[in-house]
């Protein structure tokens, strides 16, 4: 041990008062290091019970084990829930499902022979756009009311919105659709082409899968807006006019829909005002029990002005949500008068004309619709268009003069 010691006092008495040499430290405790470990005395460390490590380590492991057994679960309920660009086609029926046909509108002068059964609430501004392209083509169709809050007629459907189509293609076996924009797509593009099935045209119009800003798995049709006319676009149809309806359709769909639940539910008094005109225009005191009723009333009241307040929030509304839509319209007839048009579509209304009407329709009982014909110029563009929806429509053939019950 001694001669340890001297070896060690001599080597570093050599670098006493002068800056250490770094270069040579290294040398020296890879020299020294063995044998000072060997004759140390051994320490013992402090028993301090279970260490933060291996704290960290178990609570890794369980959130790795956690993680991973949720994945296999949401794996083994989705199976596709990983993949991107998935194409989901339309989804066809063997057969009609046993529902509830609430009223029919027949028009003797339809050529179209589709037939077709809409599910819808009555005052849905999406529901409202597929009736308003309907009646203005002059098409006759089955309506199937649901109750939007029960949704007892929809309930052999894996999908749960309305509005929803069946619709009959050549081989018997019924198309379901439940996009508004693209059901209007399906059936325009049906109407310029009736030779070609309208199966056919809808395998056009499939669910595309992707990921969203929050990495969430989403299911769009994502070419909704665009009429299938293949070699058989129209003569008077140009490039232009197609992108323009396009573009307005589009704007139906991510604006001005928005500004509806705000206006119309925007206080608890306006909401309840508001689904007591739904169930006027729905006549739900015809087709429902008076218990539910007064459910969907009550209860759709107090949730849609709730949902008002958060939809508001969600599309950077102003309190003052009036003026949104004030601006909104405007937009539209300024647009109008820029043209020099009395329909988006020139002298008749074109499937953007459509929507927009559509939309505004769902609010007309509202006092929201009372102030946007006041306080805008949207009335006399409104009103031509519907004058055009009401003269097309089919006759009305109510659910007591139905029988059989069902399409």
């Amino acid at each position: 041990m001694s001669t340890l010691r001297a070896a060690i006092s001599r080597h570093l008495g050599t670098h006493c008062g002068s800056r250490p040499n770094v270069r040579n430290t290294l040398p020296l405790y890879r020299s020294f290091g063995p044998p000072c470990r060997h004759y140390g005395s051994p320490v013992t460390p402090k028993s301090q019970g279970t260490s933060t490590f291996k704290l960290a380590l178990i609570g890794a492991g369980i959130g790795a084990a956690s993680g991973t057994a949720y994945s296999i679960y949401g794996n083994w309920r989705d199976k596709n829930s990983h993949m991107e660009h998935e194409r989901i086609p339309p989804k066809v029926l063997r057969k009609l499902p046993d529902v509830r046909i609430t009223k029919k509108y027949v028009n003797p002068l339809d050529d179209s022979d589709l037939n077709i059964i809409l599910f819808q609430y009555q005052t849905c501004p999406f529901c409202c756009k597929v009736r308003a392209f309907l009646d203005y083509m002059g098409i006759s169709y089955s309506v199937v009311e649901v109750d939007a809050v029960l949704r007892q007629d929809i309930k052999w459907s894996d999908q749960k919105k309305v509005p929803m189509i069946l619709v009959q293609q050549g081989d018997g076996r019924y198309i379901q659709m439940t996009d508004s924009s693209a059901i209007i797509s399906l059936l325009a593009s049906y109407l310029n082409d009736k030779d070609t099935d309208i199966g056919y045209l809808a395998s056009f119009y499939p669910a595309i899968s992707f990921f969203d800003d929050d990495s969430k798995k989403r299911l769009d049709i994502l070419n909704k807006y665009f009429l299938m006319y293949q070699d058989k676009t129209p003569k008077n149809v140009t490039q232009d006019m197609q992108e323009n309806e396009r573009k307005w359709r589009t704007w139906a769909d991510s604006h001005l829909v928005h500004l509806i639940s705000p206006n119309c539910y925007r206080t608890l008094a306006e909401a309840r005002e508001t689904f007591e005109w739904f169930s006027k225009a729905g006549e739900w005191d015809i087709y429902f029990p008076k218990w539910e009723r007064n459910l969907m009333v009550n209860v759709g009241a107090v949730a849609m002005w709730g949902i008002s307040k958060m939809l508001k929030r969600r599309h950077g509304l102003s309190d003052d949500v009036r003026s949104h839509i004030y601006d909104a319209l405007n937009k539209w007839t300024n647009e109008l008068e820029k043209r020099k048009q009395k329909f988006m579509g020139g002298k008749q209304p074109n499937l953007a004309d459509l929507a927009v009407f559509g939309v505004l329709n769902s609010m007309e009982g509202c006092e929201a619709f009372g102030d946007c014909m006041k306080n805008t110029k949207i009335g006399v563009w409104y009103t031509n268009v519907r004058e055009l929806v009401d003269k097309n429509r089919g006759d009305l053939i109510r659910r007591t003069d139905l029988v059989p019950l069902h399409a």
